[in-house]
């Protein structure tokens, strides 16, 4: 009977434990004896609180005070680099409130909204001029020791020696060719050798079948340098038959020693010899009359035809109805010299495999890294670039913009920025029709030659790199009269086009002026000596005696390029070397040294495309090769 009561218990005992929370009537909380039990549960609850809940949201809170943190921190960092990106497009914002102010925003709302004026803020009669550009004035004639100096006798005819005779095959684009035919005068002259009127290259990428006649006024070029070199159209025969040609070639920036060490036996051997390649084949440092010579050929005998001078002449007509001042611009941005440069300017993985693949063209060109290129001042400006920069320096949207380039990589997704910048937006094929343009389009030097004729004709010529058109272009606008020419100082702009979403416009405007100081064609911007010459022609510029920089010796008369002489007087600003006569032709000439880089990289004129369409041995083979790869963007 003891058991009974101690089974009932334990009993319920065991019921009690089994399931606590079965049924609301079960748990402790609603059990008549369960107050102890109730007490010792909330206590243990609380622990359990203060063990783990606690901690816990501790932790998330610091998590999010982190993220707090790191946001603001990045919010005030520097945003990414976005002047790479030329294909995001930018969006303009008309702001009634502001007047002549419109918002560019790139299509990223992130981005914080960049405001570039209407106006150039800064614009005037001053960005149309240099300073004190009226006394400085080309001077080429020969000085008084030279020989064509003599009166009344044809002085090549008595320097030049018989049966010496020097042919050259010019190398590279329209401007490439110039620079080698200047050349062959001087090297003429140097041997004492009768000069055959030069051979253009017919056989580089440009595929230009054009003669030097078809290009050049053959007999002005003759006649103007009569009494300097002896020059004839075709290499006489011997005995009935054509005399045989001995080709070689020089070193390039080969000195008069190196002529007349090399080329002088050769001559004396053969009589008859071919200087192949002939592209800066003539050192950069002669004696002044030498360098003179240089500057009558360039910028006096080499005249275009009266077919290509009379169609230029009507593109700058058209031009200048539009507005007095315009500004020229050598774009440069086609797909060839982009995939060169190894630079990259925001297209993603498509762009790095449609110039990539480009690029394969040239195996010897060693993998270039793209932001070291750009940070040395090696990549051109995109047009949206180019178009910020002008702003910049003052230039509202009202300025009418010609633009001289081939094919634009990706057109019009490219040059849209550009336009909404500067809405007169032209080119030679929106002035012309197709069929004023039909004799020149299948021909890519003649086509190159009409933008030649209107840059040199602006207001302003801004050149995106420092190929041969930049140079020889420059070089001839300081000869006539130091007109503008902006040479884009790329490698101080690059921080500022990285930079530019973290300062005001005008912070913005005024950095792009100071950065641009001794690139806009003032007078003496550039030392004596430094860069091509065919850039920097300084033994052919003179100043007059109120100029503080050195001052070449003064010449009473310079010849003009009709032939006639004038005086210094006459100031030379005036006559570019264009003339409204009909039969006067185009006389041409002018040029300046960035980096070596783009020595021989220029301007690809494609004839009838629109602008809108690591061993050492490897080292070598590319140092041997590079001119050959360079000669493809001499143009």
């Amino acid at each position: 009977m003891l058991s009974s009561p101690m089974k009932k218990k334990k009993r319920d005992k065991s019921v009690g434990y089994t399931s606590p929370y079965s049924s609301p009537y079960s748990s402790p909380y609603h059990s008549p004896s369960g107050g102890v039990r109730r007490t010792a549960s909330l206590r243990r609850h609380v622990r359990h609180i203060r063990h783990h809940v606690f901690p816990l949201v501790s932790a998330i809170s610091g998590c999010l005070l982190l993220i707090i943190v790191l946001y603001s921190l990045l919010g005030r960092s520097q945003p990414p680099l976005r002047h790479h990106d030329h294909l995001s497009l930018l969006r303009f914002h008309a702001s009634s409130a502001e007047r002549g102010v419109r918002e560019v925003q790139l299509n990223n709302d992130e981005t914080p909204p960049f405001r570039v004026p209407e106006s150039g803020g800064s614009s005037g009669p001053h960005l149309w001029s240099t300073t004190k550009s009226e006394h400085f004035f080309g001077c080429s004639n020969a000085g008084d020791k030279f020989l064509s100096n003599a009166v009344n006798i044809a002085a090549a005819d008595v320097k030049t020696l018989p049966n010496r005779y020097l042919l050259i095959a010019a190398s590279g684009g329209l401007n490439q060719q110039r620079t080698g035919i200047t050349d062959a005068v001087v090297a003429a002259y140097i041997l004492n050798a009768t000069l055959v009127v030069p051979k253009l290259d017919h056989t580089s990428f440009w595929k230009d079948s054009s003669n030097f006649g078809e290009i050049f006024d053959e007999d002005w070029f003759i006649s103007f340098l009569s009494n300097d070199v002896k020059i004839i159209k075709e290499l006489p025969s011997k005995g009935g038959k054509p005399m045989s040609v001995y080709t070689m070639r020089v070193p390039r920036k080969c000195n008069v020693k190196c002529y007349l060490n090399r080329v002088v036996p050769v001559l004396n051997k053969k009589h008859a010899v071919q200087l192949t390649k002939f592209d800066y084949r003539l050192s950069n440092k002669l004696e002044s009359d030498l360098q003179k010579l240089r500057c009558r050929t360039n910028y006096h005998a080499l005249k275009f035809t009266d077919t290509i001078n009379e169609m230029g002449r009507k593109l700058v007509e058209r031009m200048k109805m539009k507005s007095k001042n315009f500004i020229a611009l050598h774009l440069r941005f086609e797909p060839d010299m982009l995939a060169f440069s190894g630079c990259y300017f925001g297209g993603g993985e498509k762009e790095r495999n449609e110039l990539g693949a480009i690029r394969k063209r040239w195996k010897t060109l060693h993998a270039a890294d793209p932001d070291k290129v750009r940070k040395r001042g090696r990549c051109p400006l995109t047009p949206e670039e180019v178009g910020l920069m002008l702003r910049g320096l003052g230039f509202g949207s009202d300025v009418h913009l010609y633009v001289a380039s081939g094919e634009v990589y990706r057109g019009e997704e490219t040059l849209a920025p550009l336009k909404a910048l500067f809405p007169n937006f032209h080119t030679k094929e929106t002035i012309a029709s197709k069929e004023e343009l039909k004799p020149f389009s299948s021909f890519s030097s003649r086509m190159a030659a009409l933008d030649y004729i209107v840059c040199d004709e602006s207001g302003v010529f801004v050149t995106n790199n420092n190929g041969n058109m930049a140079k020889i272009l420059a070089g001839r606008r300081r000869y006539f009269g130091h007109k503008p020419t902006i040479r884009p100082s790329a490698k101080k702009l690059y921080k500022l086009f990285v930079n530019r979403y973290n300062m005001t416009w005008e912070e913005f405007a005024s950095r792009v002026r100071t950065s641009q100081i001794g690139s806009m064609g003032e007078p003496n911007e550039i030392r004596e000596g430094k860069g091509e010459f065919h850039e920097n022609p300084t033994a052919c510029i003179c100043g007059t005696s109120n100029t503080k920089s050195k001052v070449d010796v003064p010449m009473s008369q310079i010849e003009h390029n009709d032939g006639s002489r004038i005086s210094k007087e006459d100031d030379t600003s005036k006559d570019s070397g264009y003339d409204t006569n009909k039969d006067s032709g185009y006389a041409t000439g002018y040029t300046t040294d960035d980096e070596q880089y783009w020595s021989e990289m220029d301007y690809v004129e494609t004839g009838n495309k629109s602008l809108e369409n690591g061993t050492s041995a490897r080292l070598q083979d590319l140092k041997s090769h590079l001119p050959e790869l360079l000669e493809l963007f001499s143009d």
